[in-house]
């Protein structure tokens, strides 16, 4: 499924335009997205967004086998609900 889906299906299940549909759409992942910078985002009954930081760590080239350092980053994670897991 698409953004372009998801933006049909509100635009049909609302009496929406779809250019209105999409400001809908973009608006409640723009939501998502910053909540989840801040912390925590939590949908009852759907999930949570969490972003994590993942510490430096050394690798290894699988090609030469030379150790490398990969850096810090920060992920952005998903545990579905239960009533979600349940569901599928």
């Amino acid at each position: 499924m698409s953004i372009q889906d998801i933006v049909d299906k509100v635009a049909a299940d609302h009496k929406l335009t779809k250019a209105e549909a999409r400001s809908v759409v973009d608006t409640v992942l723009a939501s998502i997205a910053s909540g989840a910078k801040k912390g925590e985002v939590s949908l009852p009954g759907f999930g949570k967004f969490k972003v994590t930081s993942r510490p430096a760590r050394t690798g290894r080239n699988p090609r030469t086998g030379e150790t490398i350092k990969i850096a810090a980053s920060k992920k952005l994670g998903f545990t579905a609900a239960k009533a979600l897991r349940d569901s599928l």
